[in-house]
């Protein structure tokens, strides 16, 4: 290879490296200050039932503050759930609201998918059919989030716990719709393509070569559970090398407008992994992406 073409591979890989946090867990954050760029924050798993009252946790929110100086904010919700047809959840307005009043944070994102049905709650979180009457809808709610926060406004691809139902665009192509429509950025999430791929039969290669990458601005790297041959999105474990490759592979080819991997990985999982294994695949990650 050419030196020219080696230092445009080199630039075309380089991104930032975030990690999720839930807080109650400063230990684990003193370790990962150093290696990471963003902190990737989800509302509701800080938030508190205070009588009939949910607001996010004081404790939590001021130990965030004290590390503002240090690390850059994401917010990616899991609540809101923007595919459902009788509308989407209040409350997470509500905690969205509350967070962004008082840390500045550089993007929000949320789920392409739904998590109630006729106002009752799934207990699971369900892919966007890939129809005209749901793109028209999400389409709209998405001008809404944008017009409401002066913020870019990213959504991810979730696993498909069911096979998609026919529909009226491919996966790539309701992606590539959605973001001509609206201008939102996508977060893609290596892993879930990887589990759909495995409980499916999901073609990732056609996906990803239909997909326009550009418009990818995260990326999630994570790894789960197999459970009688099918694998689960469940973010405890360190993330296999297949799935860091696949998600390189598309941050070469984003045109320089991905900005950050981020490696999720549950509290309940941290016992488990110990801090020095989360650190380590940080910093794995930074030799990956930060070259």
């Amino acid at each position: 290879m050419a030196a020219s073409s080696q230092l445009e591979e080199m630039a075309t890989t380089s991104v930032s490296i975030g990690a999720t946090y839930e807080g109650r867990d400063p230990a684990l954050l003193e370790r990962m200050l150093p290696l990471v760029d963003y902190i990737e924050i989800t509302p509701e798993t800080i938030a508190e039932a205070q009588g009939s009252h949910i607001s996010l946790s004081k404790e939590v929110m001021l130990e965030l503050k004290n590390v503002s100086k240090e690390v850059k904010f994401i917010v990616h919700g899991v609540g809101l759930s923007i595919g459902s047809h009788d509308g989407w959840s209040p409350t997470y307005f509500h905690l969205l609201d509350e967070f962004l009043d008082q840390i500045d944070v550089a993007w929000h994102s949320e789920h392409l998918a739904y998590t109630k049905v006729d106002g009752e709650h799934l207990g699971i979180m369900l892919a966007m059919p890939k129809t005209e009457e749901a793109l028209d809808m999400v389409c709209q709610r998405v001008t809404i989030m944008q017009e409401r926060y002066n913020l870019p406004f990213l959504l991810e691809n979730v696993v498909h716990v069911i096979p998609d139902a026919p529909g009226d665009y491919s996966d790539a192509a309701f992606l590539n719709e959605l973001t001509m429509r609206t201008g939102c950025g996508l977060i893609l999430d290596a892993y879930n393509l990887e589990c759909d791929a495995h409980n499916h039969g999901f073609d990732v290669q056609r996906f990803l070569d239909e997909l326009d990458k550009s418009n990818v601005r995260e990326l999630h790297v994570a790894r789960g559970i197999e459970d009688n041959g099918f694998l689960l999105d469940v973010h405890s474990q360190i993330a296999a090398p297949s799935t860091i490759g696949l998600a390189q592979n598309v941050v070469r080819q984003a045109k320089g407008n991905a900005k950050v991997v981020v490696y999720e990985f549950m509290p309940e999982a941290v016992p488990g992994l110990g801090y020095d294994a989360i650190t380590e695949q940080l910093g794995r990650l930074r030799t990956a992406f930060r070259n």
